[in-house]
């Protein structure tokens, strides 16, 4: 069992030592998107206010057609996407690596992780922060196997003495 809690360990260390660079990668990503995104918006804004429209009156224009309708249904998904990406950027840049952690599950977009983790090469990580996850990622799974081990043994105990 503690062969295996130690295979377990290191796994965990392997894994985890690579969540610092795969979290800045991402986060260069959203960063990315961001800058389009800001690219569309502007230039929506832009247009409004040359037609003495605010951004909410422009998109309130955008009705009448079928055309109409939907270029306004995209643009409000593309000021919410805008919006919410921006805010999600804003947070995990503010972030320590601890808190980065525990953020990424919620403000992880999909779409933009599937494509940085495409070009993510896993490396041995040699700098503190990717030695202090790798220790975090060991003990992790080595304590969460050997508990395991450990309270099914005492299971196994109780039950040979009944």
């Amino acid at each position: 069992m503690k062969i295996l809690a130690l295979v377990a360990g290191i796994t965990g260390a392997a894994a985890l030592a690579q969540f610092p660079e795969a979290s800045t990668q991402y986060v260069q990503r959203l960063a990315g998107a961001v800058d389009e995104l800001a690219v569309v918006v502007e230039d929506f804004d832009r247009s409004a206010e040359a037609a003495g429209l605010t951004r909410y009156q422009a998109l309130d224009e955008l009705t009448g057609t079928a055309f109409l309708n939907a270029r306004n249904a995209d643009m409000t998904r593309t000021l919410t996407r805008f919006e919410a990406l921006s805010a999600d950027l804003t947070l995990l840049r503010a972030a320590g690596p601890l808190e980065r952690l525990l953020l990424m599950p919620a403000r992880l977009d999909t779409e933009i992780g599937r494509r940085a983790m495409q070009d993510f090469q896993p490396a041995l990580p040699v700098s503190f922060l990717g030695v202090g996850f790798a220790a975090i990622g060991f003990l992790a799974g080595y304590g969460l196997l050997a508990g395991l081990g450990g309270l099914m043994a005492r299971l196994l105990r109780r039950r040979q003495m009944v």
